[in-house]
């Protein structure tokens, strides 16, 4: 299994401390104190030291915390700082290069999830090398189909390295947000998708058409525009095997991060090669792990898993 940190020249993120099941982090030039049910050990830093560093701290509602579960919540201001501002990912040369609008929203997010940043590296080299390969053979530019994709920062890496993306969300406000990055950096041409994820899936399945990336990041609980339920226990098999209709056979690649605590990498990669009915042969890469982050004091915090096929 292996164990993957974003890199450590990104100059807008960095875990400062993490304990007593919070986090602090700075996000460009605003520090954040936030709840964190993964952090089981003590800070090491003093609470006073914390305070004078953060300008806003994420007060919980009953129901949230050690658990996990989520709950809304009230930030609570220290310092002044904007309602909303912008950062940067742009950590190798000639990789992924984009901006995120981040915000304080009433779940304790953001607006972006650090963690996935070795997901974005790993989504724009193998989109580049399907681009390259692609004009080569001058063939159709690449599709990519980002699923459950939030504010978008998966779909701005394909897009990056030249991908036909197609960004699918539930929640309308989210693909305006979405959409807000793209135009931040400088892109263009992204199509956007309010639906309910399986509906997608299957009517693209139906309709033959082939995507040579997919990436899912489904939640533990989730509901489509129309009231659609979705479990992550009950249906992530089932999506799983409709990806597999619509995933090109070769030349391809797919991303699954899960962040339910129930899943482990070596469950979700059974899941993606059973679903998919991959063979015992070379003719395919499967691997998977975690996803964490360090703080300054060497305290590795893990939050997702991953699961990747590359063939």
């Amino acid at each position: 299994m292996e164990k993957e940190y974003p890199l450590n020249n990104w100059k807008d993120y960095e875990l400062i401390d993490s304990g007593n099941y919070e986090k602090l982090e700075r996000f460009g030039k605003y520090y954040l104190e936030r709840p964190e049910p993964k952090a089981l050990w003590d800070k090491t830093m003093t609470q006073s030291e914390w305070d004078s560093l953060i300008h806003t701290r994420f007060r919980q509602g009953a129901g949230f915390g050690k658990s996990g579960k989520e709950d809304s919540g009230t930030w609570e201001r220290i310092k002044m700082m904007d309602d909303q501002w912008f950062i940067r990912y742009n950590c190798t040369d000639g990789g992924p290069d984009f901006s995120l609008r981040l915000g304080l929203t009433a779940f304790k997010h953001v607006g972006v999830f650090p963690e996935q940043a070795s997901n974005w590296e790993y989504i724009y080299g193998k989109t580049a090398a399907l681009v390259s390969k692609a004009k080569a053979e001058k063939a159709p530019v690449p599709k990519i189909l980002n699923l459950f994709a939030y504010t978008g920062a998966a779909s701005l890496a394909a897009k990056a390295a030249g991908a036909d993306v197609t960004h699918l969300d539930s929640v309308r406000q989210v693909i305006t947000w979405a959409r807000e990055n793209m135009e931040k950096s400088r892109m263009n041409g992204i199509r956007w998708v309010v639906e309910d994820a399986m509906k997608f899936v299957r009517r693209e399945a139906k309709r033959g058409n082939k995507y040579q990336g997919i990436i899912l990041d489904p939640p533990a609980y989730g509901h489509g525009p129309d009231g659609e339920k979705w479990k992550l226990d009950e249906c992530l098999f089932d999506m799983m095997k409709s990806v597999s209709e619509i995933l090109a056979p070769s030349d391809s690649f797919l991303v699954l991060n899960l962040y339910s605590n129930g899943f482990s990498a070596m469950l979700g990669e059974t899941v993606v090669k059973e679903a998919l009915r991959l063979p015992d042969a070379d003719s395919y890469s499967l691997s998977s792990g975690e996803l964490a982050l360090s703080d300054h004091f060497g305290k590795n915090l893990p939050l997702s898993i991953f699961v990747r096929l590359s063939r």
